[in-house]
């Protein structure tokens, strides 16, 4: 088997994803429903239908777990100056966590971005601590919330309902940029400890509206 990665058209950089939802967790809530964070995922719409967006995902799903997996990893890596993990999907599993650690201390030229949920559950709170800890490393612990509450941690995101909306946090930029990132490195900087982004697409922007009608 061999690496597959993948390529989000805003996104400076490769990635290694999932498919979102399944290897999603701890995107269950406590009464058994999606959290309203993860009710508008743009990974279950658009191009992330397509099977050729999704061979890659389940691929993945199975490659991980190969002996040989950290060293292609990290010699996939070689030219890489920075990397996001997930653009779709979460580390579902301490196993797989552990594997991603290990190919983070082993690139330190690159600057890896780990967006994650699984900050809830305790059995990899010991791994998360260990790749933040490295210096190349920003695990950021993502938010439920659709209206800019936060998670504790070191560093963090949130969704807001738009650019407008009063927070404390750095606004990503991407979407008064056609989308895109640009030069913009702050969900990779260590220095930039919650960032907020702004809600887009038809969905989630459904969900706002109607939560705060709710309210």
């Amino acid at each position: 088997m061999t690496i597959k990665l993948s390529k989000a058209g805003k996104m400076p950089c490769r990635s290694w994803s999932l498919e979102a939802i399944k290897t999603c967790p701890a995107a269950i809530g406590s009464d058994g429903q999606l959290v309203d964070a993860c009710k508008g995922c743009y990974a279950t719409t658009g191009n992330y239908r397509f099977p050729n967006v999704k061979a890659p995902r389940i691929h993945n799903k199975s490659d991980w777990k190969r002996n040989d997996w950290i060293a292609d990893m990290v010699a996939e890596l070689d030219n890489d100056r920075y990397f996001r993990w997930f653009d779709s999907g979460d580390m579902y599993t301490l196993g797989l966590a552990e594997k991603i650690y290990k190919v983070c201390k082993a690139t330190p030229w690159v600057k890896h971005w780990i967006p994650t949920r699984m900050h809830k559950f305790p059995k990899l709170a010991k791994t998360l601590a260990k790749m933040n800890k490295l210096p190349n490393v920003v695990v950021r612990f993502s938010s439920d919330s659709v209206v800019g509450e936060t998670v504790k941690g070191k560093y963090t995101s949130t969704i807001i309902p738009s650019a407008d909306t009063p927070t404390r946090a750095e606004i990503c930029g991407a979407y008064a940029n056609n989308g895109k990132c640009g030069s913009c490195r702050k969900c990779w900087d260590k220095e930039v400890p919650l960032i907020a982004y702004p809600a887009h697409g038809r969905t989630m922007n459904k969900l706002i509206h109607n939560l705060n009608l709710a309210a």
